[in-house]
């Protein structure tokens, strides 16, 4: 039987990379996947994917940085396909889009990234909660970064936003674990994605060195990651099997930190 059979769940920021591979291995395990990103072309490429395999799936195009959307978002799920069961915290701005040393950063792009990053997953898991916690079950997976362990240079909103997901996954994990609902974190290294494209560029130049040899000196493997490589975590997060397992932060990056 599939691992996630019939389960709701709802991945943010699906459109693309991570949490697009995260929305078609669910749907893969049996899921009722709900898509959101703010590109509905994007979105719509998911939903048709997951269909043409049998599958359901439905998509929501929605900005999460607006505060009042993240509330209306679960609640077109619920209508749609029933309560959520499975939430994955994926949408969020990488330091790529506006890099700066502190002393220079950009005000309104560190409330833009802390408002994507950290507020939005605390109001879909606010949200979420109220039917989790009457039906005894619940997932929620938040996919942070190794930069919440550690510092970005030229990237201190994300690494701060980072940051604040872990802290806000334990403070939950806390508060709901004899609840049956589990809140786990996963932390990935560098990704191949159009966001670590640009911060690699952009690192490349700094440095003076070349995309593909800054591309090299990622991970000790001596490449990205793929994003189709974090997603059976989150399948396995997701599922029953998972029960025992809440409050952590799993590091999937190719060996950049040993610990933590």
């Amino acid at each position: 039987m599939p691992l996630l059979q019939d389960r709701v769940a709802l991945v943010t920021g699906a459109g693309r990379g991570i949490g697009r591979a995260i929305a078609l291995a669910f749907a893969r395990e049996g899921a009722k996947v709900v898509v959101t990103a703010r590109t509905a072309k994007e979105l719509d490429e998911v939903v048709e994917e997951i269909k043409s395999a049998g599958g359901t799936a439905i998509a929501i195009s929605a900005d999460l940085a607006d505060r009042n959307v993240p509330a209306q978002v679960v609640a077109q799920v619920k209508q749609a396909l029933g309560p959520i069961e499975i939430l994955v915290n994926n949408a969020g701005i990488g330091s790529s889009a506006d890099p700066r040393p502190v002393v220079d950063f950009d005000d309104a792009f560190w409330d833009l990234s802390l408002a994507v990053n950290l507020t939005a997953p605390y109001l879909l898991c606010k949200a979420v909660l109220p039917d989790m916690l009457a039906r005894r079950f619940g997932r929620i997976i938040t996919v942070a970064s190794i930069a919440g362990k550690i510092g970005t240079l030229h990237g201190a909103a994300y690494s701060a936003g980072k940051h604040g997901v872990l802290g806000l996954t334990r403070t939950l994990a806390l508060e709901v674990a004899a609840e049956g609902i589990t809140v786990n974190a996963i932390c990935p290294g560098p990704v191949h994605t159009m966001m670590s494209d640009r911060r690699i560029e952009y690192d490349a130049q700094r440095r003076g060195v070349s995309f593909q040899d800054q591309e090299a000196a990622q991970t000790l493997l001596g490449r990205r990651l793929e994003p189709e490589e974090i997603a059976p975590l989150a399948v396995y997060l997701a599922g029953d099997v998972a029960g025992v397992v809440t409050g952590q932060a799993y590091n999937v990056c190719g060996g950049v930190l040993m610990a933590g």
